[in-house]
Formats: structure tokens, C-alpha cells, sequence
């Protein structure tokens, strides 16, 4: 009985750790700003994240069509400015609450891609949530403008990434989500050789975005992989969707950032919205795990 019960629990804690492990590299991450800057922890965390994909998957080994690989180009490249910026939304404005806003993304395109009715609520949620965090009020603890924009941005660059994803979604994930990484490094290290020079080549700052990497990248992702083979891609998009929430108290708890219950309210949206979508979600939405992993 005891085994059964935890076979069952086995992909839901999974889920639960790699969005913890996602929220505590980045955590660290932020860390390293006054370093390298955002730019230098890009360039530090997705360059060392490609490393350390391409030496677990080794993705030469499968064939690659033209096709394919224009698509994985387009894949990594908003894979690559989706890290970017939101690195640089988190200068400014609260961990949970860039998560927030980036939620937009995923949630656009699963409206986009929807037409029931029962998804105009989710997406006046949605809309309820980003209009409570965007700048516009008279709240002395409003949000950063330019912050919000970068995340804004961010989460375009999310969308695109899931749209990009889902055509290579025939494709090993493995193979996609490594070479995708790579592509990505190639897209943001420069910016962060730019900003930080010889800085990164420091051995502290190299131990420390290899930490980060492996936290971010090669631990959720394996998870997030354990889980989908056990869960519906309903469940799993339910589970993925304690993400704001969970980045919200470790940014508390990591790097003392304190939101208001205005703030809280919004989050609190957001994950409603991003519940309510996976659970009216058509069922014959391929499962791929490129639609979650590797914020």
C-alpha cells in the first residue's frame, strides 16, 4: 500500500520539485547581479545550462532535417531573449511577481488557440491579475514601469518559444530542449561578455553560475520528465501552475522581497487562470514537455 501510494505521489512531487528547484536557481541567480549584472547571470546560467544538456543528451546523435533545425533556430533564439529579459525584469521588480506577469504568455497563447467559453474567464482573470501588478495606480508600492515591460517582453518571447517548441514537438525532447539551449546561449552570452568582461571568468562566479545551471535547468528538467510520463498534460499544466506562487515565497524567504496583499491578490489571479485553462484544455493538445520547461 505504502509503495503504491507513493508511485502515485511520484510525478506530483516531481512537478512540486522542479518548480521549487526552478525558483531557488533563480533565487541564486539574482545573487550574482551585483557581479555580473543580469546580462552576465544570462549568459552565465543558459550558457552553462546548454553544457551541461548537451554532455546529458548528447543530441548528435540523432539525425536533424533542414526543417527541423530552421524551427529549432527560431526555438532558441525567444528561448535565449525569454531569459534575457526576464533577468532584467528581476533588477527591478519582485521575483513572484515577474513570474506573474510572464504567466501571460503561456496563458495568451492557450486562448488564442482556444474557443470555449468558459475560457473568457480564465482570460478576464488573467487580464484581472496583470492590471492589478501594472504600474498605473497611485500605490506607493507600485511596480517598477520599466521591470514590468521587460517581463512583458518576456513573456512575448515565452509565447513565441511554446509556438517555436511545438513545431519540433515530434522531435526527442531531449534533443529539442539541448540544442534549443545551445542556440539560446548563442543568442544571450555576448550580451553578457558585454556587460560583465572578464568578470565571469572569475573560478568563484563560474562555480556559482554552474550551481545555478544545474539547479535551473538539468534538475527541473529531469523531473518535469518523470512527471509527464505519468500525468495528463492537464494535471501537469494544474501542478506547473504553483509556479508564481512558489517563486513568491522564495523570494521572500531568499532574497526578502515583501509583496502586498494587492500583489498577492494578483498572483493569486494568475494561477486561477493558469489552473482553469489546463483544465478545459482540448485533449488533443500534444503532450510536450517544450511548453514548460527552461523559464
Amino acid at each position: 500500500m505504502t509503495s503504491h501510494r507513493f508511485t502515485n505521489a511520484l510525478p506530483l512531487l516531481a512537478v512540486l520539485g522542479s518548480v521549487t528547484a526552478l525558483g531557488i536557481g533563480t533565487s541564486f541567480a539574482k545573487q550574482l547581479f551585483p557581479q555580473v549584472g543580469s546580462l552576465g547571470t544570462t549568459a552565465l546560467r543558459v550558457g552553462f545550462s546548454a553544457l551541461l544538456l548537451l554532455c546529458l543528451w548528447r543530441p548528435w546523435r540523432w539525425p536533424l532535417s533542414r526543417v527541423d533545425a530552421l524551427s529549432l533556430l527560431r526555438y532558441g533564439v525567444a528561448l535565449g531573449f525569454m531569459n534575457l529579459l526576464f533577468y532584467m525584469s528581476l533588477r527591478t521588480i519582485p521575483f513572484g511577481l515577474a513570474v506573474a506577469i510572464e504567466f501571460s504568455g503561456p496563458l495568451a497563447v492557450a486562448m488564442i488557440s482556444s474557443r470555449r467559453k468558459i475560457d473568457f474567464v480564465w482570460l478576464a482573470l488573467a487580464i484581472l491579475g496583470l492590471g492589478m501588478l501594472l504600474p498605473m495606480g497611485h500605490d506607493v508600492r507600485r511596480l517598477d514601469p520599466e521591470g514590468v515591460l521587460y517581463a512583458l517582453a518576456a513573456a512575448v518571447c515565452w509565447g513565441c518559444y511554446i509556438v517555436f517548441g511545438k513545431r519540433v514537438g515530434h522531435l526527442h525532447a531531449g534533443h529539442s530542449v539541448a540544442l534549443g539551449l545551445t542556440v539560446a546561449a548563442i543568442t544571450v552570452v555576448p550580451f553578457g561578455v558585454w556587460q560583465a568582461g572578464s568578470a565571469l571568468l572569475e573560478p568563484r562566479i563560474l562555480i556559482f553560475g554552474l550551481g545555478v545551471a544545474a539547479i535551473s535547468s538539468a534538475v527541473p528538467i529531469s523531473l518535469e520528465m518523470v512527471a509527464l510520463k505519468r500525468l495528463p498534460q492537464e494535471a501537469f499544466g494544474i501542478m506547473t501552475s504553483m509556479e508564481p506562487a512558489v517563486a513568491a515565497l522564495l523570494g521572500l524567504l531568499m532574497l526578502d522581497e515583501h509583496l502586498s496583499g494587492l500583489q498577492w491578490l494578483a498572483i493569486t489571479c494568475t494561477m486561477l487562470a493558469a489552473v482553469g485553462s489546463s483544465i478545459t484544455a482540448r485533449h488533443d493538445r500534444p503532450n510536450n514537455v517544450l511548453s514548460e520547461v527552461v523559464m
